[in-house]
């Protein structure tokens, strides 16, 4: 999706900018320049981030990339719209609740609605898997099985799929929704786990919409709590309390579906629990403990007296 609306957005500019409709746009009207135009565009004419500047362009290399093995005559042209550089953003610091807090957020939907045991079951898989929010929206029926070992299969990026195992209590929240949505007949298996009254797929929006319902709720009974959250507060939460009780990098990386252990590696830098706790531990008293009391210099009382 982050591909198709780089595009989408390119053909935009090609049509407002140069006139070019995209029927009429071909290989020949872009270069080097056009897609440097192009994103500038991006953050000036419609105020886009630098990390969404840079999103864009990654797309876009990745098809010139591509292009250059289709059509050689068109080598120099992929070269030159691969060299354009992504511009250095400073680096936002990974904002995640404490258990407290997780525990709050889950004590605020309203168990006597429908609707609210909805909501409690959705933050709950969202936390306790580590999923993104897309991977919750896609889920199905049959990625879900409750007998034991209980697991789910979530479909992440470049639809590889993945095994998250299920706990006790997040096991006995599923069966009971989904008995109560009528969701283990037969042939419910292609239903979307989570639905709207209509039975259609919940959005990443509509998703978005029900944590921050809650999260508001939860503000007005911790201080501390962030006034505004996405679902991926949730995936943070979740990798950095394993990181916290002690779990090995690797099979966080696995849990969240990571391709790489450098990405999960930027959770051992934001979590300043155990950083803590190392310091404590490692600690040696060096600094005095008690500062000189000022009462008792008298050179210092003479100098103020006779201010």
């Amino acid at each position: 999706m982050a591909y198709r609306d780089a595009f989408r957005l390119l053909l935009t500019f090609c049509n407002e900018v140069h006139g070019i409709p995209p029927e009429k746009l071909t290989i020949k009207k872009i270069n080097d320049k056009t897609i440097i135009q192009y994103l500038d565009w991006l953050q000036k004419g419609r105020g886009c981030t630098i990390s969404t500047r840079n999103q864009r362009l990654a797309a876009i290399h990745t098809f010139f990339r591509y292009l250059q093995i289709q059509d050689v005559e068109k080598l120099l042209l992929c070269q030159r719209i691969l060299q354009i550089p992504f511009k250095k953003a400073s680096k936002t610091i990974i904002r995640y609740l404490t258990q407290e807090q997780t525990k709050l957020l889950l004590e605020q939907p309203d168990l006597q609605t429908r609707n609210g045991r909805r909501d409690m079951v959705l933050l709950s898989l969202l936390y306790d898997t580590g999923a993104r929010v897309q991977e919750i929206c896609d889920l199905r029926v049959r990625d879900v099985r409750l007998e034991r070992p209980a697991l789910i299969t979530l479909t992440g990026k470049g639809c590889k799929s993945r095994y998250v195992p299920l706990l006790g209590n997040t096991v006995n929240l599923l069966q009971t929704y989904m008995k109560e949505h009528r969701l283990l007949r037969n042939g419910k298996l292609d239903m979307p786990l989570f639905h709207n009254q209509r039975h259609v797929a919940l959005t990443r929006g509509g998703i978005s919409h029900i944590l921050q319902k809650h999260i508001n709720k939860a503000v007005l009974k911790c201080s501390d709590m962030p006034l505004k959250a996405t679902p991926h507060i949730l995936r943070h939460s979740k990798a950095t309390h394993l990181l916290q009780a002690g779990i090995n990098l690797v099979l966080i990386r696995d849990i969240l579906g990571h391709v790489s252990i450098q990405t999960t590696e930027k959770y051992a830098r934001v979590d300043m629990e155990t950083k803590r706790r190392v310091l404590e531990n490692a600690y040696s008293k060096i600094a005095p403990e008690d500062m000189p009391d000022w009462n008792s210099d008298e050179n210092l009382l003479d100098f103020l007296e006779n201010l």
